[in-house]
């Protein structure tokens, strides 16, 4: 692994109906300073996002960072626009990066350090870690702690969010990890195989300003349903 010097971290942004909020995400991951690329994935946004997204230009520099955005011709869901943008990252990090205000990229240090340090092959940042936290839906958080206690029993690994939008990869770990989840199925899919791929998984706090349906969240009850499904499915019949 490069020093921390030389290391290349690559963003992965999948982005669906965020017109009111893309741009300002984007120039908060290139104020952060550190050196990388962003990679933008539009899942066949049909609120204008993809509009706004197409006036960049390939290839584009801000910040020192260079940005390359890619258009899904037909919505296929998160977990799709994610093996997309795997597929063009370059650097030796990558780092997953929605495109709204929930997680702010001033954490990524937190990610990068124990990967930097050489102790960790993949970082989840955790939202139930102690850090700062906007105060929400209690059964939203009822139902995140349950699914991860299911899935750590499956995968026998002790994490406090299973389900967080913040995780951080070395690029040959998450190339190696044949992904098929299309929706938010990504979450408990990429669990269950670096625990089975025995790779060195290290969690850290992370501030989360989680939003309200009304400010475009997407996720929903029939999300978690499916996502006890995938929990089973991807450590038990797979």
């Amino acid at each position: 692994m490069p020093s921390s010097e030389k290391m290349k971290v690559s963003i992965v942004m999948p982005v669906y109906n965020e017109k009111d909020y893309v741009l300002d995400v984007i120039k908060r991951v290139t104020d952060t300073g550190v050196p990388f690329e962003l990679i933008v994935v539009d899942d066949f946004s049909i609120d204008g996002t993809r509009h706004i997204l197409e006036k960049i230009e390939k290839g584009m520099t801000q910040n020192g960072c260079r940005i390359n955005v890619f258009f899904h011709q037909k919505n296929m869901g998160k977990g799709a626009a994610l093996r997309t943008g795997f597929q063009h990252v370059t650097g030796d990090v990558v780092i997953v990066q929605d495109a709204d205000f929930e997680y702010d990229p001033r954490d990524y240090g937190k990610l990068l350090q124990p990967i930097i340090e050489g102790k960790a092959d993949v970082v989840y940042g955790s939202r139930f870690m102690g850090d700062s936290h906007r105060v929400l839906f209690f059964w939203h958080m009822i139902g995140n702690k349950l699914l991860t206690f299911f899935s750590n029993m499956l995968t026998n690994i002790n994490l406090s969010d299973m389900e967080t939008g913040y995780k951080a990869f070395r690029t040959e770990v998450i190339k190696s990890i044949k992904l098929t989840s299309d929706r938010f199925g990504f979450e408990p899919e990429i669990t269950a195989k670096v625990a089975q791929g025995r790779y060195r998984i290290y969690e850290t706090s992370i501030s989360y300003a989680g939003r309200t349906y009304d400010e475009g969240k997407k996720i929903n009850w029939k999300d978690g349903v499916a996502a006890f499904w995938h929990i089973i499915k991807f450590n038990l019949l797979s």
